[in-house]
C-alpha cells in the first residue's frame, strides 16, 4: 500500500480548513488525522516530528473527513465524540455538542453537592441534551443521586448511550415541566442550560447556526422563555437552602436575576466564565 508523508497530508488539511475559516484549522487537522489513525492529538505531532507516513488508504479517509469539516460540520460530529471535563461522550446529530464553558458552570453544582449534609443529596439536570452536565455531577460525587431529563427523542437517544452503567444517575425522556413530580422539596441543586437564544438572534457560528439542533438553542422572543418555567419548577424540587444553577448567554445575568428575584429567590449571583463573560447565575431557594 502507497504512503504519504504524515507532515504533508496534515499540512494540506490544515489549509483547506482554513480557507473554509475554521478557527483552529490545525489544531482540527491533528485532531482528525489523530481520528483517523487511532491515536491522540499528541500522537500525532509526534509522528510528524518523526517524519512518519500515512498509508493511501488513511489519507483518503482523513480528506473525507476533512472535506466534511470544510462545510462546518462540527468536528465532535465526525469523530462522535466530546470530552468534558474527564468524560469523554459520544455525540452527533440530534444533541447539542457540550462546551468548555460549561465545565465551569457543573462545577458550582458539583461543590454544593459534594458540601451537602445529606448523606445521598440529590441533584437534577433538567434539559440534559448529551447527559454531560449530569454525568459530572454523579461521576465526580459518586454518593449523590442524580436524575436528568432530556424532551428530544434524538438527544435523549444520545444521553441513554452515554450514562449506561452509572447506577447513581436515572435518565428519563420527559419535558422539564413536570420532570421528577417525586422529588419535589427534595434536591440540593437543579441545573439546566437551556435553549437561551432569542428567536431572531442568528448565531454567528456555522457550527451552531446549521447543525445545533434548534430544541437546544432558541428560547423565544428574549431567550428567557425556558429561564421562567426552569424558575418555578426548581422551586418546586428543591428544599429549602437548595441551589439553583442556569447557564445563559454574556447579556441575559441582569434580566434573570430579576425573573429569579420577582419569584421569591434569595441571594441571586451572575458569574463569569473563564473568557470573563458573565456565563451563569445561581440562587438559592428560600
Amino acid at each position: 500500500m502507497l504512503a504519504n508523508s504524515l507532515a504533508s497530508a496534515i499540512r494540506a488539511a490544515s489549509q483547506r480548513l482554513a480557507a473554509a475559516g475554521v478557527p483552529d484549522p490545525v489544531v482540527d487537522a491533528e485532531l482528525l488525522a489523530g481520528h483517523v489513525l487511532g491515536t491522540s492529538r499528541g500522537e500525532v505531532q509526534a509522528a510528524v516530528i518523526r517524519g512518519d507516513e500515512i498509508a493511501e488508504h488513511d489519507a483518503s479517509v482523513l480528506a473525507d473527513a476533512v472535506a466534511r469539516r470544510e462545510t462546518r460540520e462540527p468536528l465532535q460530529h465526525i469523530t462522535g465524540t466530546a470530552p468534558f471535563r474527564h468524560l469523554e461522550l459520544a455525540v452527533g446529530p440530534g444533541v447539542f455538542v457540550p462546551r468548555p464553558e460549561t465545565e465551569t458552570v457543573v462545577q458550582y453544582a458539583i461543590d454544593a453537592l459534594l458540601n451537602s449534609a445529606e448523606p445521598a443529596p440529590i441533584g437534577v439536570d433538567l434539559g440534559t441534551g448529551s447527559g454531560a452536565i449530569a454525568l459530572a455531577m454523579a461521576t465526580e460525587v459518586p454518593h449523590s443521586r442524580v436524575f436528568a431529563a432530556e424532551l428530544s427523542e434524538d438527544a435523549f437517544a444520545w444521553a441513554s448511550r452515554n450514562v449506561e452503567g452509572v447506577d447513581n444517575l436515572t435518565l428519563v425522556q420527559s419535558d422539564l415541566r413536570d420532570a421528577f413530580p417525586e422529588l419535589d422539596g427534595a434536591a440540593s441543586v437543579v441545573i439546566s442550560n437551556p435553549p437561551y437564544v432569542p428567536n431572531a438572534a442568528i448565531p454567528r457560528d456555522p457550527e451552531v447556526r446549521l447543525f445545533d439542533p434548534a430544541l437546544a438553542l432558541y428560547g423565544g422572543e428574549d431567550g428567557l422563555d425556558i429561564v421562567r418555567v426552569l424558575s418555578s419548577r426548581a422551586l418546586r424540587l428543591l428544599h429549602p437552602g437548595g441551589l439553583l444553577v442556569i447557564e445563559h448567554g454574556e447579556l441575559q445575568g441582569e434580566s434573570i436575576r430579576d425573573i429569579l428575584t420577582q419569584d421569591g429567590w434569595r441571594a441571586t449571583a451572575t458569574h463569569r466564565d473563564l473568557t470573563l463573560r458573565d456565563r451563569a447565575t445561581t440562587a438559592l431557594r428560600p
